[in-house]
């Protein structure tokens, strides 16, 4: 698997790119790219890594990705089996700002834009009303053509840029490296998703990396903005949050199923990241929808 400097080509006549995607599962590996994107998930769920952060994803949920900030959506695990009625769907759009003239960004009336195109470099989540009223508008985005959908993205842009309903994703502005490291990159990042819940050996994931194992710890803590070990149990701990939600399991199973072998290792860990403890936390999304 060979990316990673992704492009999504526009056709002729076009200034940017429009795609309403439908997959067996999200494809495209740990990636970026000089184009801003526009994704709105539209069917299927799993955990996304934008620049330092990780969370799950969900249909509806909606993101603005600056440019060269490094990204990947992976689908849980049932997706991969080819199940027929699972899809991975979403409508991407992809601009620069050429795609509004070079000086677009030095007009008066463009400033809140300009700014709002800043703050994307940390990715930005979109929520509430904002998510709503976007959402309507990308699918109406994937069947306009011409000046009718220039015009669409553009009002887009100012919605997101008069809104507050966003907020940022990655805690810090991180770049795509070169090619080589990110292949490299996202030959680790694979494996830990396929892997984590089983116990996962810092040798074991130098040696994907084809780096000795004190290397690979700086190589890994640089890009990563934090140690393996804490990224393979953020990675633990946002599966955990879904089977919480789910509420199939008792909470040794989640720990169990998440790979985490120790159930107070478990409790202290998630506590730490989520300020609950597991049973606490699933007590406050059992209450929250009893009050729907």
């Amino acid at each position: 698997m060979k990316p990673v400097i992704d492009y999504l080509p526009k056709s002729a006549g076009e200034s940017f790119a429009v795609r309403h995607f439908d997959y067996d599962f999200y494809p495209t590996p740990w990636h970026f790219h000089p184009e801003y994107e526009l994704v709105l998930v539209t069917e299927s769920t799993g955990q996304r890594l934008i620049g330092d952060d990780i969370s799950d994803f969900k249909p509806g949920d909606m993101a603005l990705i600056g440019p060269n900030l490094p990204h990947v959506y992976r689908n849980d695990m049932e997706y991969y089996a080819a199940t027929p009625y699972l899809r991975a769907k979403s409508i991407v759009v992809h601009f620069t700002i050429a795609s509004f003239g070079d000086s677009f960004l030095s007009l008066p009336e463009t400033h809140k834009i300009k700014t709002l195109l800043n703050k994307s470099l940390r990715g930005l989540e979109i929520y509430g009303g904002t998510n709503e009223e976007l959402n309507k508008r990308m699918h109406e985005l994937v069947e306009l053509s011409d000046f009718a959908r220039w015009l669409k993205l553009l009002e887009m842009l100012n919605i997101l840029a008069e809104t507050d309903e966003y907020k940022y994703i990655s805690k810090a502005e991180v770049k795509g490296c070169n090619e080589k490291e990110s292949e490299r990159m996202d030959n680790v990042l694979t494996f830990v998703f396929n892997n984590f819940k089983k116990n996962i050996s810092l040798k074991e994931v130098a040696n994907i990396a084809n780096m000795a194992e004190n290397s690979f710890s700086r190589y890994f803590a640089l890009r990563a903005r934090r140690s393996f070990t804490k990224f393979v149990n953020e990675v633990r701990l946002s599966h955990a949050c879904k089977l919480l939600i789910e509420d199939k399991l008792n909470i040794l199973e989640i720990s169990m199923e998440c790979g985490f072998n120790n159930l107070s290792n478990f409790n202290r860990q998630f506590k730490s990241r989520y300020s609950y403890s597991p049973m606490a936390y699933r007590k406050q999304l059992n209450q929250a929808v009893r009050n729907l």
